[in-house]
């Protein structure tokens, strides 16, 4: 894995489906061209066809069950059986629970895939961060989706979660999430102990998304 990371997260937005090949083709391209790491997360409708164009697909969320009599639920065995590289865990707006939490990551691992587990705060990062998943988004619900960076707003969440998850789990990255919309939220996360960043709508409604993330992939 690269040591840092844009994780877009397209949600259930129009433009997520209208787009979704167009957006995951120019993260596919800024990526090649520049070195970073970008995961594209679609709406689940899409998973199969985004993996098939882009290596780095991951879901948006996955329950903790294996192959068996489990309606509607999407497992991780179904997402490694179409090339999809892992998921997204506990975001604010599909919260399951520590428990949950330790026994989803522990599934996805036991398949090979990689795990980005969202927590609220820097407690909540720590403790989440005892389950050993490769990456810990910090992101505080009040500033999902309102163009406000909590680089800006709150920065003492960012460094305070960075030594928090270090001291809970060394091994563990911690990404910053919510409001990032510019690169100098990009730049401001960094220098706070961050090594990637998770946004949404920002990148869903840009005009240009290739130009959009070229800029912010030159925040590393």
């Amino acid at each position: 894995m690269g040591a840092h990371m844009i994780v877009l997260n397209l949600k259930n937005y129009s433009a997520s489906f209208s787009r979704c090949l167009p957006l995951t083709d120019a993260a596919a391209k800024v990526s090649c061209d520049t070195g970073v790491r970008i995961i594209v997360c679609p709406p689940p409708t899409h998973l199969n066809c985004s993996a098939s164009l882009y290596r780095d697909v991951f879901a948006q969320h996955a329950d903790a069950f294996e192959q068996g009599a489990h309606t509607g639920y999407l497992i991780p065995e179904a997402l490694k059986s179409i090339n999809v590289k892992g998921s997204l865990v506990n975001h604010s707006e599909h919260r399951i629970g520590t428990e949950n939490v330790g026994k989803t990551v522990s599934l996805l691992k036991t398949h090979g895939l990689e795990t980005i587990v969202c927590g609220e705060n820097a407690q909540e990062c720590a403790e989440l961060a005892k389950f050993s998943p490769d990456w810990i988004a910090v992101e505080p619900p009040e500033l999902i989706g309102s163009g406000i960076s909590v680089s800006t707003a709150k920065p003492e969440v960012i460094s305070s979660t960075v030594e928090a998850v270090r001291a809970s789990n060394s091994a563990v990255k911690v990404l910053c999430g919510a409001g990032v919309s510019t690169k100098e939220d990009v730049k401001k996360s960094l220098e706070l102990g961050a090594k990637g960043v998770l946004l949404a709508s920002a990148y869903v409604k840009a005009k240009d998304p290739v130009k959009f993330l070229q800029e912010f992939a030159g925040a590393f």
